[in-house]
């Protein structure tokens, strides 16, 4: 079984909120791509998974691809991935796998996991770390999956952004709740979105062009 990251291009057929799981190690070479890789496994649709590393290695360990090809998982060719703060910043839920003090800030829920690095090990090793990450991810999407698609901890934050940008020109002319109200409403509509790049930007834009109107549109009832 190959794993191969969805096109960014693809639509939603349906009206569910995807929401974004970040794994996050050092170099990105072996534990949060064996983690992507087992969620994606047993994962659910409207959750993605993405991993990065703060100093990405110049390729995956290739005991680890060799220890996920064992169990069906083709992981030879996906590269390592710097961490972005972009990435950061759009993830719903962020998991951070044995490195310290050198972990980013992410500022969503975030779990840490105490797991050894397996790059430079025997394969005796890694395929005991490939298991234990299998069991992490089985525990994490059985145990938390409900709260991973409710959480609104990043969807508070991008709208703390929001109405930051928005605060200079509408302050004097619009209440407070209206202005929330309407960016809030803005930022819903990007629920579903499979890419969440330049979100703020889009929702700026479509803000402010709501807000200058008499009544923002999203606002108005609907007729029945």
């Amino acid at each position: 079984m190959t794993i191969d990251k969805e096109s960014p291009t693809e639509q939603r057929t349906d009206k569910q909120p995807i929401r974004y799981m970040l794994f996050v190690c050092n170099h990105n070479a072996g534990r949060s791509q064996m983690a992507q890789a087992f969620f994606e496994r047993y994962g659910l649709e409207d959750v993605r998974a993405e991993s990065a590393g703060t100093e990405p290695a110049p390729e995956i360990s290739p005991a680890v691809v060799e220890a996920m090809r064992e169990v069906g998982l083709d992981i030879a060719g996906r590269r390592p991935t710097r961490l972005t703060i972009e990435m950061q910043l759009h993830a719903d839920w962020a998991i951070t796998m044995g490195c310290g003090d050198a972990c980013p800030y992410v500022p969503t829920v975030v779990e840490a996991w105490d797991i050894p690095d397996p790059v430079d090990r025997p394969i005796e090793d890694v395929r005991a770390i490939r298991d234990g990450i299998e069991e992490h991810v089985r525990e994490l999407i059985g145990q938390h999956l409900d709260a991973i698609r409710t959480d609104r901890t990043a969807h508070e934050m991008r709208l703390g952004m929001l109405l930051t940008m928005l605060d200079d020109e509408f302050a004097d002319t619009k209440p407070a709740e209206e202005i929330r109200a309407c960016a809030d409403a803005v930022l819903a509509g990007f629920d579903g979105a499979r890419v969440r790049s330049h979100i703020l930007t889009l929702a700026y834009r479509q803000t402010r062009d709501c807000l200058r109107q008499d009544t923002c549109e999203l606002l108005r009832p609907v007729a029945s």
